[in-house]
């Protein structure tokens, strides 16, 4: 007993300091362990085995749409990155570089990828000559390096896995259509396999990605009331393929510039499960990414046939869920908690008793239900569980994130719910930028979006009091 009870006391509450509870979380459930270059982080197998399941459903998703995986090369020239210049300013500060090739100076300074776009749109200019030529749908999976200065595991990291779609298409029309197209994949996504709500809208003048036209995002609430961008889609218009020169000949035999996009997620998808559903015991893992779904735990396994039946157990839910089962000589109590803290989403306890009486005992991370059922309807009983679960996680979260979704008619208003009762905060704006530094200066709350559902909450800017018409979403933010 001593040991379980470590084992939970190791994690600090979320209501005592969210940020150590986190970094607790993510140290116990052995998701990651710390290197020894500063802000980088070694994802051990159970993290990676969640981002595996992530890469392999989003991955599917691109396919069904169209694209293709490619992959390009690391290192971007100086000359290339700074073709197109609200591009190379927007990444300047977050820029790592290569000055030496082994103990040569290199005649040109290369660039650590923080993101691929020069590379695409280089890459693009060399391939598209002809309407024939396009679209070009591709995807690439691989880590990018941003030098940044504050960094936390999942959610902010010197180098980060993730993917990164760069696309090219004839019109101004298929190129937005491709841009909405994926943000909606992203948001199908997180909702139907993360169980986790968003809010899907365009981001302001101001927080758009460098070099593009429009981005779009896709936002969500962490239980401690600060919102995270989770997938974002760029619309960049032709500018890039002037910059690069990047033309085809059009069907009338006339040169166009074509029209370019990028969409991308990243491994801090992992944080946002983290923060969405864990809790004072652990993770709590959505069963579709789980890479353990339901863990079989036998009870005074060295009885004679409690192993076989847990191994016959196992073959048979095999079929439609991830199961393993833990023989280790660990008490069935310590591997409870264990288990509870890798946020594994069922539990089968199997015991002789319970093969006795043709039984077994299913238990619920979430919410720890308890329930004893027949051996003949375990397969069934197990699938529903599993189903209910995913379902069930996100409903709790989208309560979660409307009730902590405040509306702010003027600053006063505004100040005292993002100091008071974190939560996104609806309010109008007058689309002036002013206005926009006003409210992160005096607050710290950024302009998440402006969603797709607009609503009218006021007819006036919630910083300077003039006329408005947009709604945003504003919110301190990871």
């Amino acid at each position: 007993m001593a040991k379980e009870k470590k084992l939970v006391e190791a994690i600090t509450s979320m209501d005592t300091d969210f940020a150590q509870w986190y970094t607790d979380v993510v140290k116990k459930a052995e998701l990651i362990d710390y290197s020894s270059v500063r802000g980088c982080m070694i994802i051990k197998p159970y993290g990676y085995a969640i981002w595996e399941l992530i890469q392999k459903q989003l991955d599917q998703r691109f396919k069904d749409t169209g694209h293709e995986n490619v992959y390009m090369p690391m290192f971007i020239p100086e000359s290339l990155l700074q073709k197109e210049k609200d591009h190379v300013e927007g990444f300047a500060p977050e820029v790592a570089w290569v000055t030496h090739g082994g103990e040569d100076k290199l005649t040109e300074k290369l660039c650590v990828r923080p993101t691929s776009e020069t590379l695409f749109c280089d890459h693009y200019a060399n391939i598209i000559q002809s309407y024939r030529d396009l679209p070009k749908l591709y995807n690439q999976w691989c880590s990018v390096v941003r030098w940044e200065k504050t960094t936390r595991p999942f959610l902010r990291s010197l180098e980060f896995l993730w993917q990164e779609g760069h696309t090219a298409h004839a019109t101004a029309e298929e190129a937005e259509e491709e841009t909405i197209k994926m943000l909606n994949v992203y948001s199908e996504f997180c909702e139907n396999i993360l169980a986790i709500p968003m809010v899907k809208g365009q981001k302001t003048e101001k927080e758009k990605f460098a070099g593009a036209k429009a981005t779009y995002t896709i936002e969500s609430l962490m239980h401690d009331g600060k919102a995270l961008q989770s997938g974002t889609s760029h619309n960049f218009g032709d500018g890039f393929a002037k910059a690069f020169g990047i033309q085809y000949t059009d069907k009338e035999n006339k040169l166009q510039y074509v029209h370019q996009t990028s969409w991308g997620m990243t491994t801090r998808l992992i944080g946002a499960v983290i923060m969405v559903h864990g809790d004072d015991s652990g993770l709590v893992l959505p069963p579709a990414i789980a890479p353990v779904e339901v863990i079989i735990v036998p009870i005074m396994q060295k009885k004679e046939g409690v192993l076989e039946k847990a191994e016959e157990l196992r073959q048979n839910l095999q079929k439609f869920a991830r199961v393993k089962v833990d023989s280790t000589d660990k008490s069935p109590g310590w591997k409870f908690a264990e288990y509870e803290m890798k946020g594994v989403p069922v539990r089968l306890e199997i015991g002789p008793k319970d093969i006795e009486n043709n039984q077994a005992v299913l238990v619920r991370r979430d919410n720890r239900d308890k329930k004893i059922i027949s051996l003949d309807n375990l397969e069934a009983e197990v699938k529903e569980l599993l189903d209910i679960m995913q379902k069930e996680l996100f409903e709790k979260a989208l309560g979660h994130r409307n009730s902590h979704t405040y509306t702010a008619q003027n600053m006063e208003e505004f100040t005292e719910i993002v100091d008071n009762t974190p939560g996104f905060v609806k309010a109008m704006w007058c689309k002036d930028e002013a206005c926009e530094l006003s409210i992160k200066e005096q607050t710290g709350a950024t302009a998440r979006c402006m969603p797709f559902e607009q609503e009218k909450v006021s007819d006036k800017c919630v910083c300077c009091g003039k006329p408005a018409d947009t709604l945003v979403y504003w919110g301190r933010a990871y």
